[in-house]
């Protein structure tokens, strides 16, 4: 399954074990906490300033 901007980051480490991984490398070391489980990528992406187009692509290899 794709991952997509729209999907959760609970969503995403629900169903891609090994993306926890990827988010921790861009600095994104909230995964787990509660708020970050609605959070959409593309509202992660921006309240941490990082470029969305390369998080999904180091998210979907």
């Amino acid at each position: 399954m794709k991952i997509t901007k729209d999907m959760t980051i609970g969503e995403v480490v629900r169903q891609h074990a090994n993306s926890v991984d990827v988010l921790m490398s861009f600095g994104m070391g909230c995964v787990g906490c509660p708020s970050a489980q609605a959070e959409t990528l593309e509202e992660a992406a921006t309240v941490h300033g990082l470029d969305l187009e390369k998080l999904l692509e180091a998210l979907n290899k």
